[in-house]
């Protein structure tokens, strides 16, 4: 009989780990997705004060950074050298300014991009966070133009089962995730 009731809460305990596990385990995705999108912006920074060279760059002088989001590809975000110096991504496909194209995996993708501040529309289809040399301030553009005060922008990242995170990107060059 003993046997059999310590069976069972075993049995009750397995259950209840193994139902909350495929949650859990979204919970732990989106999170290291987070921190995955803020290093790769990190890394932009880091390239761009520190002065990194770029093969495709004209002579001796060294590009900005960046990042580039687009909700028509929110399976995808690119890292690009600014080698134009005109503050967001403009190549098609991923030649020119195209560093790397992340992919995103696990059915987690992009799920809106806002810039928060005084004037500034609250959802925006694409948004690239520049770093130009030598300053560690964010450069947040969109196409349309923003003509706004940007107090941060937000990209928000979600997994099918609608769990989120959020990365908030501040023009002094903090990286914030949610």
């Amino acid at each position: 009989m003993e046997l059999i009731v310590v069976l069972s809460i075993f049995s009750v305990m397995t259950s209840i780990v193994l139902f909350d596990y495929g949650k859990f385990q979204e919970n732990v995705d989106i999170k290291i997705l987070a921190n995955d999108i803020a290093l790769k912006v990190v890394e932009a920074q880091k390239s761009s004060t520190a002065g990194e060279w770029n093969l495709n760059a004209l002579g001796s002088w060294k590009p900005s950074y960046g990042i580039h989001f687009n909700l028509s590809d929110n399976k995808n975000f690119i890292y690009f050298a600014d080698l134009n110096n005109n503050t967001f991504y403009e190549d098609t496909g991923c030649t020119g300014e195209c560093l790397g194209r992340i992919t995103i995996t696990k059915g987690n993708s992009i799920s809106k991009l806002e810039v928060i501040g005084t004037g500034c529309p609250a959802t925006v289809t694409n948004l690239d966070v520049v770093f130009k040399r030598p300053d560690s301030s964010a450069i947040i553009t969109s196409n349309p133009a923003l003509s706004c005060i940007i107090s941060y922008a937000q990209i928000t990242i979600s997994s099918p089962k609608l769990i989120t995170a959020a990365i908030k990107i501040y023009p002094s060059g903090k990286i914030q995730i949610n």
